[in-house]
């Protein structure tokens, strides 16, 4: 009972860090910042959710399913971040100052 208590807590944690962070995203007006935040909302609040769902189940098979899925969450959500915004910036997307300067005066 405790278990599932602490566990509904704590996936309730990642839901409302994953909800923060979307309208946080908003916030930034450049592409590159906007990659950075959904990257690391994304992964935290990921890891948070099935951290919780963990706890919640006990060690099983499904936890081991879970641990598996976040390590592999883990080594390819750099990557294909890294790759967007690499082919972005390859593209030719660039920030203009403009958009720096209007950000700072915010």
């Amino acid at each position: 009972m405790m278990r599932e208590i602490v566990g509904n807590i704590i996936i309730g944690i990642g839901i409302v860090f994953v909800l923060l962070g979307v309208l946080g995203i908003y916030r930034f007006k450049d592409f590159y910042s906007r990659i950075l935040i959904g990257a690391k909302v994304d992964t935290v609040g990921f890891i948070t959710i099935c951290t919780g769902a963990i706890i919640r189940s006990g060690f099983t098979w499904f936890s081991l399913k879970v641990l598996l899925l976040v390590a592999i969450v883990m080594l390819i959500n750099p990557v294909v971040t890294h790759a967007i915004a690499s082919s972005a910036y390859r593209g030719g997307y660039r920030v203009s100052e403009e958009d720096d300067n209007n950000d700072a005066g915010s």
